[in-house]
């Protein structure tokens, strides 16, 4: 795996990383001309060096099919047409130089129903410019770090568990969205070939569930890019490859010219939607602060997996249509949690500010989590509980008008006077680069409308303490 799911030790040994890290030597700035020789990378693909792609089974699933274009050909061996589970597709990568590296699983293990904390395992890595990412392949488990989730002493938090536990993202989950990664990121480094292509978001972050989409961030050089112009233009191009090239492996793709562009698309193979952004670097940093704060308390994940739940039962979970992106609900969640008269959470950017600083490198973030103990709170409320003081809290106390979220400084902070937050309906602050990752929410009606589902739900739930009475189960593990 690259070492963006690297989690709790270096991603080479130091030998290794000298002649290897990409971001150590940082690559020059993509000019005018590179990016026209990109463009002239993509009519001219060198087909003989593009990735074979096999037929996959995922767990018990049947094979899927995919196109045999000419694309997927490269140097298929003719005498090997078997088809390939996921857990264990063959090695095709080989090299004197090859070296063991530690890496942590993301999610844990389907059956471990009462441990959340992903173990270890071993994969290799090989040093080819092109094919850098080695298949996932699991083998014995090292040094496992466990964190027994909460108990459930009443109805409520047990539904909240339940839910939790059926709905949670599992290993072979992430590993379909990382075999993807990987194929994806051959191929765009075809036409970009200092590029990296990071899984980031929910998929890495802790709190995914089965039915998450994937977010990707590809990276063509540490220094930020003009999301308008340059973002754009190679995000054209990729779109161009996957509709011509890989056609018969990714379908509808769709370049959308946002604020931050991005490519969305489905793989035939994983059936997972992907959007795919450009530089987005902040994206990165953030996904391996929320994962700190993922495994810091074993309440938070839970907790934050029933009330995206809940949002988006309610229609208030959709930044495209003018709710709450996941991420802000995250966010909510987190500093409520660190806002409590006993704080189960505290400000990680405040007690590591080494750690979670935006000068540190991007090829050093993943080491974080680990390097993180558990926090020791003295706030024993349950999940049912903290459900119901969320809901409260940002029903009745919160005050909306002068208030900004603010999880780095664990508390509620006075809005500044500039036009990022001026005449804003809701503030939440992102941890890195302080801007308002609820900006979407820009009509008073969508607003009252998230506000009135706050005090609705709190009242239904104080009265009933029924997780139906605010979120039908069956229909949430359904669609899990």
């Amino acid at each position: 795996m690259f070492p963006n799911s690297i989690l709790g030790r270096p991603p080479f040994t130091p030998n290794h990383q000298q002649h290897n890290n990409f971001f150590a030597l940082s690559p020059p700035l993509y000019s005018h001309q590179q990016l026209i020789d990109a463009q002239y990378n993509f009519q001219n693909v060198d087909l003989s060096r593009a990735v074979t792609l096999q037929p996959l089974t995922y767990g018990t699933v049947s094979p899927i099919q995919t196109s045999t274009s000419p694309l997927f050909r490269g140097r298929k061996r003719i005498s090997d047409e078997k088809t390939f589970p996921l857990d264990g597709k063959r090695q095709r990568f080989h090299s004197p130089h090859q070296e063991p590296t530690i890496i942590n699983q993301i999610v844990p293990l389907s059956g471990d129903r009462r441990y959340s904390m992903p173990p270890l395992f071993h994969t290799h890595y090989v040093p080819d410019i092109v094919r850098c990412v080695p298949p996932l392949r699991e083998i014995p488990l090292l040094e496992p770090r466990e964190i027994t989730l909460p108990e459930a002493k009443d109805k409520l938090s047990q539904q909240i568990l339940e839910l939790f536990e059926t709905c949670q993202q599992q290993t072979s989950d992430l590993k379909k969205k990382e075999l993807c990664r990987a194929q994806l990121q051959r191929e765009i480094q075809l036409l970009f070939p200092q590029s990296r292509l990071f899984l980031v978001g929910s998929s890495l972050n802790g709190f995914g569930a089965r039915s998450s989409d994937g977010d990707l961030c590809l990276v063509v050089k540490e220094e930020p890019v003009n999301q308008k112009t340059e973002a754009r233009h190679i995000l054209t191009l990729v779109h161009k490859h996957f509709c011509t090239r890989l056609s018969g492996y990714i379908e509808r793709p769709q370049l959308i010219r946002a604020k931050v562009p991005i490519v969305k698309f489905r793989d035939k193979v994983s059936c997972v939607e992907f959007d795919l952004n450009v530089n987005n670097t902040v994206g990165i940093r953030n996904t391996f602060l929320l994962r700190t704060y993922a495994y810091l308390e074993n309440r938070v994940r839970p907790l934050v997996l029933v009330i995206k739940k809940w949002a988006s039962h309610h229609d208030i979970n959709d930044a495209s249509r003018g709710t709450l992106s996941s991420y802000s609900l995250v966010l909510m969640v987190l500093h409520y949690l660190q806002t409590l008269p006993e704080p189960i959470l505290p400000s990680l950017q405040k007690i590591y500010p080494e750690s979670f600083s935006t000068s540190v490198q991007l090829h050093l973030v993943h080491h974080t989590p680990c390097n993180v103990p558990p926090y020791l709170s003295k706030n024993e409320s349950s999940l049912g509980d903290l459900l119901l003081g969320f809901l409260k809290y940002y029903a009745t106390e919160f005050d909306w008008n002068t208030q900004m979220i603010s999880v780095r400084e664990a508390k509620a902070i006075p809005r500044p006077d500039d036009i990022e937050w001026r005449n804003k309906y809701i503030c939440v602050e992102e941890p890195f680069d302080g801007t308002n990752t609820a900006r979407a929410v820009h009509e008073k009606q969508k607003f009252d409308m998230i506000k009135d589902q706050f005090l609705k739900s709190w009242h239904r739930l104080k009265n009933k303490r029924d997780l139906n009475s605010v979120l039908p189960l069956r229909a949430a593990t359904l669609k899990r």
